[in-house]
C-alpha cells in the first residue's frame, strides 16, 4: 500500500488521539468513587435490612402492647362492676358474698399480672423504638455520603466525557483527511494489536511493540519509497518514517 508521508504522519496523529480516548474509558471505568459506592450501597443495603426487622419489633410489640393494655382494662372493668355491686349491698347471701369476694381477689391478682406484662411490653417497645431511631440515623448518614460519592462520580464523569468528546471531534477531523485505505488498515491493526495500529520508527526502534530493528529491517525501510507503507516485522503494525528515524 502507498500514502502520502503527510497522511502517514497523521495516522500518529489519530494514534495519539485514539491511545488518549482509551485512557479516558478506562479512567472512567475505574474511577475510586466506583468501589466507593459500592461498599458504602452494600453497607446501606445490611443498615436498611436491620431497620426494617426493628421496625418490624417495634410494629409487633405496639401491638402487643395495645392487646395487653385492652387485657387490663377488662379486667379493670370487670372487677369495677363487681366491686360496685358488693357495695351495692344487693348481694345479701353470705355465700354470694364470699364468692364475690374470692372473683375480686383473683381479679385484683390477674390485674397485677397483666399490668406486669403492659410494662416487660412496653419496655421492649421502648428498646426497639431506640433501635429504629438508632438505625435511622446510621441508614440516612450512609445515604448521605453514597450521594456526595455519587455526585464526586458524576462530576467526575462530566470532565471526562467532556475531554472525550474534545479528542473524539478532532480525530473525526484527522481522520477526515486520510485515505480510506489507509484508516481501514489502520483501524484493522488497531483492534487485532491492542489498541496500537500505528507507531513511530525511532532511533531504528519500533515504538510499537518497542523492539529495535535488525540491520536487515533497516535496510529494507531505507530503501523502501517515501510513500511505501511499511510494517513492523515484530509487531506488524504500521511503521512510520520520521526525520527522527534513524535511518
Amino acid at each position: 500500500m502507498n500514502a502520502a508521508p503527510a497522511d502517514q504522519i497523521r495516522l500518529l496523529e489519530v494514534q495519539a488521539l485514539d491511545v488518549r480516548l482509551t485512557q479516558l474509558a478506562h479512567k472512567r471505568k475505574n474511577l475510586p468513587e466506583h468501589a466507593e459506592i459500592s461498599a458504602l450501597e452494600a453497607d446501606l443495603t445490611q443498615q436498611r435490612d436491620l431497620l426494617v426487622a426493628a421496625q418490624t419489633e417495634e410494629s409487633d410489640t405496639s401491638r402487643e402492647q395495645t392487646k395487653a393494655e385492652q387485657d387490663v382494662d377488662q379486667v379493670r372493668q370487670r372487677a369495677a362492676r363487681d366491686q360496685k355491686r358488693l357495695d351495692s349491698g344487693a348481694v345479701t347471701s353470705p355465700k354470694d358474698l364470699e364468692s364475690l369476694q374470692r372473683e375480686l381477689a383473683s381479679l385484683a391478682k390477674r390485674q397485677g399480672d397483666l399490668e406486669d406484662i403492659v410494662l416487660e411490653v412496653m419496655e421492649r417497645r421502648e428498646s426497639a423504638q431506640e433501635r429504629v431511631a438508632e438505625l435511622t440515623g446510621r441508614a440516612d448518614s450512609l445515604q448521605a455520603k453514597v450521594d456526595d460519592a455519587v455526585a464526586r462520580r458524576d462530576a467526575a464523569f462530566a470532565g471526562i466525557d467532556a475531554e472525550a468528546a474534545t479528542a473524539t471531534k478532532e480525530r473525526e477531523l484527522t481522520a477526515a483527511d486520510i485515505p480510506a485505505a489507509l484508516l481501514g488498515l489502520y483501524d484493522k491493526i488497531r483492534v487485532k494489536e491492542g489498541g496500537i495500529g500505528a507507531a513511530r520508527l525511532y532511533q531504528r526502534r519500533c515504538e510499537g511493540c518497542r523492539l529495535e530493528l535488525n540491520i536487515t529491517e533497516i535496510n529494507d525501510v531505507r530503501a523502501a519509497a517515501a510513500d511505501t507503507v511499511v510494517r513492523c516485522e515484530n509487531c506488524h503494525r504500521i511503521l512510520v518514517r520520521t526525520p527522527d528515524s534513524g535511518l
